[in-house]
């Protein structure tokens, strides 16, 4: 133990150093989305991501969200467990038949006025996976979408630019 801790010692921080300025583009943006939470939702959008059957690009993308660059979090957004405690239903990937039920009830858990948002080409028209027998396509076939999120995947800053939008109409 005291080896690794000695190790550790000599070696020292190597992390890399943090970027000189923010991005002014992200601040903008991050800045307009702060705005229009306060606006529309009294400081705080609480957001539940759903997954209906994605290959998992997309979710990437919004985890990015949350990391140190991004940090969402300070303009006002965060993430929940609960559809209960949403107002947005932020929903990634063609629809798969075993998870239409489980869309359909996230849905309907989510108080009033819930916001629905396709993120991703997938979730948008079906993508590559289109409509079939596995597949209900666009989340606009089962549930209302009140916005889309186009892209593969979106990028972050893609992502608050489709929910600065949703919250500005």
């Amino acid at each position: 133990m005291l080896r690794i801790l000695n190790k550790i010692w000599k070696t020292g921080l190597i992390t890399e150093d943090l970027p000189a300025g923010a991005d002014p583009v992200l601040e903008q943006v991050g800045a307009q989305l702060r705005e229009g939470i306060a606006r529309q939702f009294q400081g705080s959008l609480a957001i539940r991501q759903v997954d209906a059957g994605s290959c998992n690009g997309c979710e990437l993308e919004i985890h990015a969200l949350n990391n140190g660059y991004y940090d969402i979090e300070r303009f006002g957004v965060h993430f929940v467990a609960s559809p209960r405690h949403a107002d947005l239903l932020l929903v990634t990937g063609p629809v798969s038949v075993h998870m239409e039920s489980a869309l359909r009830r996230t849905w309907e858990a989510t108080p009033e006025p819930r916001l629905v948002v396709a993120a991703g080409d997938c979730a948008a028209c079906g993508g590559e996976f289109g409509c079939s027998y596995a597949s209900r396509g666009a989340v606009s076939n089962v549930l209302p979408v009140d916005a889309v999120i186009p892209g593969c995947p979106p990028s972050p800053l893609k992502l608050m630019q489709g929910i600065l939008q949703i919250l500005e109409t």
